[in-house]
């Protein structure tokens, strides 16, 4: 596997979650597969579980790690081609990826969407360059359009927290004060839709996804009637894609609350961290033993680890 950008770069969904559990089993069982290797994390954006988790990850493999936080521990970048840069950012992108990428044997890189421009997030201006220049493999730990990592470790949760074969899991819009990427709900989609289980995805007219991730996946926009015999409950919030980065509600009637979770079969929450509490979800929900946000999270430490071990395996 020579990259890691979405469910479409793994071998299988059978082959990425074979590994997962093998890592879960032995984390610290594949050390002779990193030894003497360094990953380099690039983070353009902030970070709690991605950072930890992926550094954490490449540890137990027996990688070297380092850490750059862009903007404060390097120059300031520039990503379009073709620009005079009498600006603020000192070096380009062009120069500085084929650089890092001397320094390590696989990039870690985190992007988010910018919201000022829906073509350019959606042509993962800088993730691309990652993958083009960098000459070693590139892991998305967040980019514009996905999260391929936080899918992955959402996958391993349900497998291990399924009461039937194939579960009714529901993808559900919550209010947020803030605009945020679509990245988390695109990547979920995309990912489950490689699946056999019955997803559902609920939210307010105007926040519909992206027709490439959504496919012929139902929109269902009762949440209530989404919810009921649901064996997984996802909450997370995005701003409007055809309106593009705009927050057309804060509807607080779409918190997921406790009656709602009773409309379900004894669902499962699940968020992908961090959460608004009372805004996304109640404390009740979350702090229910029915949540399940602290596994999902501990799983993005085995995600991770199962990608770089099938990275390394294929030099």
């Amino acid at each position: 596997m020579k990259k890691f950008t979405s469910v479409k770069d793994i071998p299988s969904i059978e082959k990425a979650l074979a590994t997962a559990f093998e890592v879960k089993n032995n984390k610290f069982g594949f050390q002779h597969l990193g030894k003497n290797k360094t990953m380099v994390l690039v983070f353009f954006n902030s970070s709690l579980r991605t950072r930890l988790s992926t550094q954490k990850a490449a540890m137990n493999m027996g990688m070297n790690t380092m850490v750059m936080n862009v903007n404060e521990d390097s120059w300031q970048l520039e990503s379009e081609m073709g620009v005079v840069m009498d600006g603020k950012n000192a070096e380009h992108l062009r120069e500085a990826i084929p650089v890092i990428g001397k320094y390590c044997d696989v990039i870690g890189v985190r992007a988010f969407a910018k919201f000022e421009n829906r073509e350019d997030d959606y042509a993962e201006k800088i993730l691309s360059q990652f993958v083009e220049y960098a000459g070693v493999p590139v892991v998305s730990m967040e980019a514009a359009t996905r999260h391929p990592l936080q899918s992955f470790a959402d996958l391993v949760t349900i497998e291990e927290h399924k009461k039937v074969e194939k579960p009714k899991v529901v993808l559900t819009w919550a209010p947020h004060p803030r605009a945020l990427p679509q990245a988390v709900a695109n990547s979920f989609v995309e990912w489950m839709r490689e699946t056999d289980y019955e997803l559902v995805v609920t939210h307010p007219k105007g926040y519909e996804l992206a027709p490439e991730f959504m496919g012929d996946v139902k929109v269902e926009y009762d949440q209530k009637k989404a919810f009921e015999g649901a064996d997984f409950i996802y909450a997370k919030n995005w701003a409007s894609y055809t309106d593009y980065g705009q927050i057309l509600s804060k509807d607080m009637s779409w918190t997921v609350d406790e009656a709602k979770m009773a409309l379900t079969n004894n669902a499962k929450f699940m968020h992908c961290l961090p959460v608004r509490r009372n805004m996304i979800v109640t404390d009740g929900v979350i702090d229910s033993p029915n949540s399940i946000v602290v596994d999902e999270a501990y799983n993005r430490e085995i995600t991770a680890q199962a990608v770089l071990k099938m990275i390394l395996e294929d030099e």
